[in-house]
């Protein structure tokens, strides 16, 4: 890249990869595998992380509704909150139901819907239903494989709404990337032995840039309260938790709403269905490679 707040590169060297996207409907719509191929489709890299503990993978396919969350890794959809009850909401341990390349679940009075496409890129397109001005939180909870070296771009970041910082239950609002004054948030690693969360709000696109490979997520509300909000969630464990047996694990979570919780956090706010009782939002993913040429020697 040039600059690093520029995605994409203006160097050719990145191109494009194809996605492929795969889904458990009975496992609370879960996205379980999330590929970029090189040309001819084979397989290059598996974006998603799964937790190596054999105990949180069984307990993960036990879940009923209502349920304690299981952090087994994949794509959870939050929905509709994070924080507070139920735990990283009700769509994640709930099965969901499919007709015609619709996928849904209900969450009390609210309905979350999406269609996906895989055509190079990966487009999700998600509706809310409920009655009008109901507020609620949706957070694509995507844990990504990364290495200690992965940095992540967020070229509308200035703030970061840190959670439970100084003290359980405060939000600190801090300049981004600088955060808490240890490693700055954009960096993704060396495992420090922290764990933070913190909501970047009005955000819309982030990339995400591992070693030759990157992960572009951009997002926007289409339909619905026109005041409505996209944020970033980022999920930065370092080792940092689970205090009795910390692992380390990188949530990065494209949103609808500035908060973490149905009642709000600090000065951020959820969002809510528009006057016709809907919010419709599109989330577009793209991943890429930069390709090396070998240089040309005389004897070639």
């Amino acid at each position: 890249m040039t600059r690093a707040d520029v995605w994409p590169p203006d160097d050719p060297a990145w191109r494009p990869r194809p996605l492929t996207v795969r889904t458990d409907l009975g496992m609370g719509g879960r996205w379980t595998a999330l590929r970029s191929a090189a040309s001819g489709g084979v397989p290059e890299r598996e974006w998603l992380w799964r937790n190596p503990d054999p105990e949180v993978a069984a307990a993960r396919g036990t879940v009923s509704a209502g349920a304690a969350f299981v952090d087994a890794g994949g794509v959870e959809e939050c929905f509709p909150t994070v924080r507070g009850e139920p735990d990283h909401g009700a769509a994640w341990s709930q099965p969901w139901t499919a007709d015609e390349g619709r996928q849904q679940v209900r969450a009390g009075d609210l309905c979350l819907a999406r269609r996906m496409r895989a055509d190079g890129s990966l487009t999700v397109d998600y509706t809310v239903t409920g009655p009008p001005g109901s507020p609620f939180v949706h957070a694509v909870h995507a844990l990504l494989d990364l290495s200690p070296a992965a940095r992540l771009h967020v070229p509308e970041a200035r703030t970061a709404h840190v959670l439970d910082h100084p003290v359980d239950g405060a939000v600190a609002v801090l300049p981004w990337p600088a955060g808490t004054g240890g490693s700055p948030l954009d960096r993704l690693g060396p495992d420090d032995g922290t764990a933070i969360a913190a909501v970047l709000p009005g955000c819309s696109r982030a990339a995400v840039v591992d070693g030759p490979d990157a992960l572009v997520l951009r997002w926007r509300v289409t339909a619905g309260d026109p005041a409505a909000t996209c944020s970033l969630l980022l999920w930065r464990n370092l080792g940092g938790w689970p205090a009795a047996r910390p692992y380390r694990s990188i949530g990065i979570e494209p949103m609808v709403g500035t908060t973490a919780t149905l009642r709000g956090s600090g000065p951020g706010r959820p969002a809510s269905t528009g006057v016709d009782g809907r919010l419709c939002w599109e989330l577009t993913i793209t991943a890429w490679r930069q390709e090396v040429t070998p240089r040309r020697t005389p004897a070639d």
